[in-house]
């Protein structure tokens, strides 16, 4: 389980974000590749007259083709968005191991360099703009790369991820991938509309990453008899690096909202779960380790549950909840 495996599913809201993140980007590919074609490719110099020309003689029919097979290919491809941010993230085949050990070493080296740029000189007390320097690097860290080394990945969108997946929850006790499918159906509306929306532009950017670079494949396939035409390719490649970068900052957002909603909904999962909340913070991370080794491995945890008392018949009132008693006080039923 993964943070970015939790969500809408991909039947849901089928609207404004299946335009967004499934039919524009799939229809902007359609349309270079057709462009290309009736310019003449795959042959000898394209004629952009002609191609201009015979995009604008399409006929009603042409075009509700067009646009039907369009939509067919993008909901296709809808249920495939988290395939698509997973390899982006690093989870590659096996015949794929030189790229990655690359990835990993270059990713490795990057992550030493923040851990130096962090750290302070023993031999003089720090200044201010050191002891800055030292914290930018520091939360730089934090919020790019996983604390536990064996989950570094070879691109800076798996780290980015994987260190919100390292991080989110643990303070707390928490396994952060397995407490958040839990934790996000108790979230309140604002908080969930904050995380989807933080969801959508990652997965549009990846989504524009992924489709450019196949549209980059395909008109450099078509242009490759075309000389000098070839470097059109480079258009849509270089668009792919663009949206990847902008899902590396999108993972980061994300992964901010998702330690946000451990750090003020947390106590929220006690309630949907009938169990009394913690009283101080080393019980806090008791209760909350023997939860998520309970849903992961599952471990039976030692839980004493707590229901809320039945609303007397005829009152609308809310059911108030019986508070456990004080830590010293006498066994007997508190009102």
């Amino acid at each position: 389980m993964s943070l970015t495996a939790v969500g809408r599913p991909p039947t849901a809201a089928l609207g404004g974000r299946f335009f967004v993140i499934g039919y524009v980007p799939v229809c902007a590919c359609f349309l270079c590749v057709l462009v290309l074609v009736r310019a003449g490719a795959p042959g000898a110099a394209p004629d952009w007259g002609a191609a201009w020309r015979r995009v604008g003689a399409m006929g009603a029919g042409e075009a509700v083709l067009l646009l039907f097979g369009t939509i067919v290919v993008a909901l296709a491809l809808h249920p495939l968005q988290l395939a698509c941010v997973r390899l982006l993230e690093g989870y590659w085949p096996a015949w794929c191991g030189a790229p990655a050990r690359w990835g990993l070493r270059r990713q490795e080296r990057s992550r030493q360099r923040l851990v130096r740029a962090a750290r302070l000189r023993d031999d003089e007390p720090p200044g201010p703009e050191a002891v800055h320097r030292a914290g930018l690097a520091d939360s730089t860290l934090r919020a790019r790369f996983p604390q536990q080394s064996h989950l570094l990945r070879p691109t800076r969108l798996g780290n980015a991820l994987a260190a919100a997946e390292d991080r989110c929850g643990a303070p707390y006790g928490w396994d952060g991938p397995t407490a958040w499918p839990r934790l996000y159906t108790v979230l309140g509306d604002v908080a969930k509309e904050t995380v989807e929306d933080r969801r959508d532009a990652l997965d549009a950017a990846c989504r524009v990453s992924v489709v450019s670079a196949l549209c980059a494949a395909l008109s450099a396939g078509l242009l490759a008899r075309a000389g000098w035409w070839l470097l059109i390719a480079l258009a849509p490649l270089l668009l792919s690096r663009l949206a990847y970068h902008a899902a590396v900052h999108a993972a980061l957002g994300y992964g901010q909202a998702v330690r946000v909603c451990f750090d003020l909904h947390r106590f929220d999962l006690y309630p949907a779960l009938h169990l009394p909340l913690p009283g101080d913070p080393e019980q806090e991370r008791r209760v909350n380790t023997a939860l998520s080794e309970f849903w992961r491995q599952g471990r039976s945890p030692e839980a004493q549950y707590e229901h809320p008392e039945p609303a007397p018949e005829g009152c609308c009132c809310r059911p108030r909840r019986r508070e456990p008693p004080p830590a010293g006080a006498g066994g007997g039923d508190t009102q």
